[in-house]
């Protein structure tokens, strides 16, 4: 079967711009890093934020959102068939029997198709389900090149799939959050769901990674 690249856009875009860029990783996190120290100087001189809510940020996306909250439904959805079709069939109320809350539609990766997710328009994303943003999620460069050349993208990303693996980007909006449930590793029958839910990463529930 030939390869197929689906795009199932939520809304129309014009992806004609295209970046020349080697890899989407295109900031360095020392860099991101030492930014975000110069903004949080400045912010506290001018009275606009103090340590004490800066560390409450801090904490509330350490752990009240992050990855763990995804790869705790996903590695639910491995060991329990039914709830994986609940899942499936309405992510929000799935999502919420784990007291998780998020508007999402979950894709399914099977043998033959591959899912991955973008926002060409901005960078919404799953905040919730998989922390925040990487860098390259919200860049130009992915936003754009992932739409016209998706196997390409996920070849930088070190994902190779075979020729006969339909790829499926899937657009972002505001109303609409997309996660990719990655398939089980093979070998992992014996596992436990929280020994399955720490391999599962948050590229993978991208799409850019298994």
């Amino acid at each position: 079967m030939t390869a197929a690249h689906t795009h199932d856009h939520s809304h129309d875009h014009d992806h004609g711009h295209h970046h020349d860029h080697d890899h989407p990783h295109t900031v360095s996190d020392s860099f991101e890093e030492l930014r975000t120290m110069a903004i949080e100087s400045l912010l506290i001189e001018k009275g606009l934020i103090s340590m004490q809510e800066i560390d409450e940020l801090i904490r509330y996306y350490s752990t009240d959102v992050g990855p763990m909250h995804g790869a705790k439904l996903v590695a639910k959805a491995w060991t329990d068939p039914e709830f994986k079709q609940r899942l499936l069939e309405n992510g929000k109320k799935a999502a919420a029997e784990l007291n998780l809350e998020s508007e999402l539609i979950v894709l399914e990766n099977k043998p033959g198709i591959h899912n991955v997710v973008v926002c060409t328009l901005c960078s919404c994303y799953p905040w919730a389900l998989l922390g925040l943003p990487p860098t390259w999620y919200k860049s130009t460069a992915y936003r754009s090149r992932v739409v016209i050349d998706p196997r390409s993208v996920l070849q930088e990303f070190g994902l190779e799939l075979g020729e006969d693996t339909e790829i499926r980007v899937w657009d972002s909006n505001a109303e609409v959050r997309y996660l990719v449930m990655p398939e089980r590793p093979p070998g992992t029958e014996h596992l436990s769901e929280e020994e399955l839910a720490a391999l599962i990463s948050r590229d993978s529930m991208i799409g850019v990674a298994r």
